[in-house]
């Protein structure tokens, strides 16, 4: 059977022109902000230039105004748009809107489509998820949710907090986890709901100071005090709020994995750039062994991770729940990204760590992925869970 890893024509395109676009438009906008935008105008100019370039919402479907690509298609769109920080801000596939989108696509009603799905994939509105809650909470166990909702009159009245919700501030919603029914640990229990900003009860407690710094609207902890929302609120069916989650979760991480591989590519061209210039001990910096090493390897975990990255979007696109192969892609890429991006300083010295290159910024911004959408030591428990099942299954 052939393997051709080439992608469509049409995808090939449209990666074709998402690349001339970051390198003409964004990545100049990313030098003069030092890849941090707070500003809802410059957003706005982002996308307005995307869309002129006719590389816009590259995910969304064809009738929300966008391209309409499966996961294989997205691989090579997403990680030309991860070139730059704010590359899929530009686009809107920055987390956690690109998420939000393919889970309000899966789940949602007509009527929560237009009103919420619409707008977004348009870039009208942001959005946020909220299930993460401090200790004892939901985090790397989702099973620990603690925010509860309660049916009243005429819907549910949620109460909780949560906190490291990426994007909260100015979000024109959030989809809130909260359980309905059992206790912390139960696997099951929760539902999703769509809270409308300015909901009475939901509170922006604070900014958290984090690491990263370019993923727009922020790192924020939220309260929500007896915050009330109407029955038409529940996304999907009520208590089946973590089966929705892993509909979100699993092509999620695979698109974290393709912005943030662009962003390892780029560090590999700005160190082989200085390497190819640098003069020292009597040759190119390109031409010492060592430095030829670290740039091997850079080259292998990035040829790695999009092997890994095509592997599981095959089976998502195929109709696998591909928890495994999410997993592997997910644990893999996470560490390869950071291993690339740290080659890439050390490569360049002390041009490395200043500001007059973007690799310093970029080793904070990958930093995180290592934790997010599961840290890399629950990945390598479920991962080796499953090896061991499949194990004891074959053995009877």
């Amino acid at each position: 059977m052939a393997v051709d890893f080439s992608p469509e024509p049409v995808v090939a395109d449209l990666a074709q022109r998402t690349a001339m676009f970051v390198r003409d438009v964004v990545i100049p906008i990313e030098e003069r902000y030092q890849g941090v935008v707070r500003s809802e105008e410059t957003r706005a100019a982002l996308q307005r230039e995307a869309k002129d370039a006719g590389v816009f919402a590259p995910h969304a479907g064809t009738e929300f105004g966008g391209h309409g690509l499966d996961m294989r298609g997205r691989a090579a769109v997403f990680e030309e748009a991860g070139y730059s920080l704010l590359g899929p801000l530009a686009l809107n596939i920055a987390a956690p809107d690109e998420g939000n989108m393919h889970l309000l696509d899966a789940v949602a009603n007509t009527s929560q489509k237009e009103r919420y799905l619409r707008p977004l994939a348009a870039g009208e509105i942001r959005s946020c998820f909220a299930m993460t809650e401090p200790t004892p909470g939901a985090g790397s166990d989702p099973s620990a949710l603690t925010t509860r909702a309660e049916r009243v009159a005429g819907g549910w009245r949620i109460d909780g907090r949560k906190w490291f919700i990426t994007g909260a501030d100015g979000a024109g919603f959030t989809i809130c986890m909260a359980r309905t029914s059992g206790e912390p640990g139960d696997p099951g229990g929760a539902t999703m709901f769509l809270v409308d900003a300015g909901t009475p009860g939901m509170t922006m407690i604070r900014h958290i100071d984090t690491l990263d710094e370019s993923l727009f609207g922020g790192h924020i902890e939220l309260l929500f005090d007896a915050c009330v929302v109407p029955d038409d609120a529940v996304l999907g069916e009520v208590d089946e709020g973590f089966r929705y989650a892993q509909v979100r979760l699993g092509p999620a991480r695979m698109t974290h994995c393709m912005r943030w591989l662009g962003i390892a590519r780029r560090a590999q061209d700005v160190a082989v750039d200085r390497a190819g210039e640098r003069r020292l001990f009597g040759s190119r910096q390109a031409e010492l062994g060592m430095v030829q090493q670290m740039i091997a390897d850079n080259e292998i975990d990035i040829a790695a991770s999009r092997g890994l990255i095509m592997r599981a979007c095959w089976e998502l696109d195929d109709g696998h729940a591909a928890a495994q192969s999410t997993a592997i892609a997910k644990t893999f890429c996470a560490e390869a990204v950071w291993r690339v991006v740290d080659r890439s300083v050390q490569i360049c010295g002390s041009l490395g760590i200043s500001g007059d290159l973007p690799l310093s910024r970029f080793l904070r911004e990958v930093r995180p992925f290592r934790i997010y959408d599961g840290p890399s030591e629950a990945h390598r428990w479920a991962i080796a869970r499953r090896v061991v099942h499949r194990n004891d299954k074959a053995n009877g």
